[in-house]
């Protein structure tokens, strides 16, 4: 059942699962590197090899993220052979059956998740991404870890050098009961040259020094430092396959939607711009003035979009052009760290282009900064200043990945016509 002559691991990977027999074993390193797959092999082995007392607990950023992240791979008898008859779950609900043994799965996604922790006495615990829990849920795991040779298996992406779990962990392994293991991209030889060239391409600055080349490092100084308006900036479009719109809402802050279009040529281009500063002009408007006047901007550029990705936060105002008529309303994606990085690989490769009649995003990006307080707590945030348009920039773009990501790898029109 437990045969690892079935699973193509490389030599860093096997020896990282015979060596995890610590209280604190953790994986890290950059995407695709293989170490998701180690530690769950030896995960599955401590399952195997467990006592009856105490729960075996699964924890993720939510019961979603566990699904996608630890079962279907466990699900697969592509990776983990025959063993993936003896993982049993039905999606959506919080527990399964690994080799046998009842799994209980918690979403941490705040610090009130640490409440389902309470009271609970636990043997083996699986946590996924564990950069991205809050701490004190952290803690409060390990304290129920209290069994007799309990132990805690976990991946993570590096974050910042400053992250709780680098500054308290990982560079004090020497004090704690801990080994951990680095992986790099080319710690897993089944990927192939041109899927680690793609993988690539998706990446660019921050997030290209953490996911491709595993490096704990610090945000600092611009987000978008690839921004180039002698490069980034047309005073003219092409003809368009279609449209999508991102809206940041505001009533004292500036409301901003922005037209995203996906070029004949292989680009996007932030095609036109409405904004209102209600501070500016000295007027405020309503929920149905801002969507009458939403509409009316894209009737007069002609214009239908797709879809409508609007302001998460901005509930009363999505209810308003529901009832209006709106058509294609959607909230948008909101992982600011993951939109911002979205938004980076396609400026990066010059595959978002923006229309000079967009001034208040023209004004906005050269100056759309990290949060230097929340860098020096070990966090990615942006600062909150003037950052209406690039929000809705990012919600339209973010939201919308899995309809250009193939772009990023796609010759141009003008590059095919070269080559």
């Amino acid at each position: 059942m437990l045969d690892l002559d079935c699973l193509p691991l490389s030599r860093k990977q096997l020896r990282s699962v015979g060596q995890a027999t610590a209280r604190i074993n953790l994986w890290h390193g950059s995407v695709r590197s293989g170490k998701t797959i180690a530690s769950l092999l030896a995960f599955v082995i401590a399952v195997a090899t467990a006592g009856p007392s105490g729960l075996i607990i699964v924890v993720g950023r939510s019961l979603q993220t566990i699904e996608r992240n630890v079962l279907e791979p466990l699900q697969d008898p592509a990776l983990f052979g025959p063993l993936a008859r003896h993982v049993v779950h039905t999606r959506g609900a919080t527990t399964a059956v690994i080799l046998g043994r009842t799994v209980h799965l918690i979403g941490a996604a705040d610090a009130r998740a640490e409440g389902r922790l309470r009271g609970l006495t636990a043997q083996l615990a699986y946590v996924d991404e564990a950069t991205l829990l809050p701490e004190a849920f952290w803690t409060q795991l390990l304290a129920r870890l209290s069994v007799p040779g309990a132990r805690l298996y976990a991946t993570t992406n590096p974050d910042s050098p400053r992250h709780w779990l680098k500054t308290g962990y990982l560079d004090r392994a020497a004090e704690l009961d801990l080994r951990a293991w680095h992986f790099k991209l080319a710690d897993n030889p089944s990927l192939s040259p041109e899927y680690v060239a793609a993988l690539a391409a998706e990446y660019v600055g921050l997030w290209k020094r953490r996911m491709i080349d595993g490096a704990w490092v610090v945000a600092e100084g611009a987000i978008y430092d690839m921004w180039d308006e002698s490069r980034h900036v047309v005073n003219a479009l092409p003809d368009m396959r279609r449209h999508w719109c991102g809206i940041d809402y505001g009533t004292t802050n500036p409301f901003a939607a922005i037209l995203l279009g996906e070029g004949v040529d292989g680009r996007l281009y932030v095609a036109a711009e409405w904004r209102h500063d209600s501070r500016a002009t000295h007027r405020s408007m309503t929920d149905a003035q801002y969507s009458a006047a939403v509409r009316a901007w894209l009737d007069g550029l002609d214009i239908a979009p797709e879809w409508t990705f609007v302001d998460p936060s901005a509930a009363s105002f999505s209810t308003q052009m529901w009832q209006d008529g709106n058509p294609g309303l959607a909230r948008a994606a909101n992982e600011v760290a993951d939109g911002i990085r979205s938004v980076s690989s396609l400026l990066a490769a010059d595959r978002l282009l923006v229309h000079e009649s967009c001034e208040g995003l023209l004004t906005e990006l050269p100056g759309y900064s990290w949060d230097p307080k929340a860098t020096a707590r070990g966090e990615d945030k942006p600062l909150k200043i003037d950052d209406h348009s690039a929000d809705a920039l990012r919600y339209a773009v973010h939201s919308t990945a899995h309809e250009w990501r193939h772009l990023l790898t796609l010759p141009t029109t003008e590059e095919a016509t070269a080559a």
